[in-house]
């Protein structure tokens, strides 16, 4: 028989345990200044005719979004604003996509990507890219293949998990 002994100076949670708590405490720290407020989010066009799709421009989630765009609505013209979706540069260019995107004069802007980890979609919680949507004068519509927890969403008038599915109000 043998015994065992933990000596314990402090207990963190891990993983998907740390990132919740970062995000919950940031969106905390957004809502009390108002930036997931309903009367802040822009209503969508009813009849866009130039979009700007921001994404990876080699991903799935743009040829779905082509795709789906040449079949249902031929008329609108998508312009890619290529930027990371993951990585450490991902929220930066994120952001500098965001505010070209928003000087170019476009009807609507989709901010996508497709699925992935918590960890892969995480630059999409960032609190540069939440305050970069926020800023935006063009309405944004978050769109993902599946549906995480961002700030992006929470801060769009709209969003929707690709490729084919309605929009939804978030």
């Amino acid at each position: 028989r043998g015994d065992y002994q933990l000596i314990v100076d402090s207990v963190e949670t891990a993983g998907d345990g740390a990132l919740r708590q970062a995000f919950e405490a940031l969106k905390a720290k957004l809502q009390a200044e108002g930036l997931f407020a309903t009367e802040r989010k822009q209503p969508l066009p009813e009849h866009p005719t130039r979009i700007g799709v921001i994404t990876s421009p080699s991903g799935a989630a743009v040829r779905d979004i082509i795709s789906v765009f040449g079949r249902r609505a031929p008329f609108i013209e998508l312009v890619i604003v290529p930027a990371a979706v993951q990585g450490r540069e991902a929220a930066p260019q994120l952001v500098q996509a965001l505010e070209r995107a928003d000087r170019a004069g476009f009807d609507a802007i989709i901010l996508s990507r497709g699925g992935g980890s918590l960890e892969d979609l995480w630059p999409f919680n960032e609190e540069m890219v939440a305050r970069a949507l926020a800023a935006c004068r063009t309405p944004p519509s978050a769109r993902w293949a599946m549906k995480p927890i961002s700030r992006s969403v929470t801060l769009s008038p709209t969003c929707a998990p690709l490729p084919r599915r309605r929009r939804q109000n978030c």
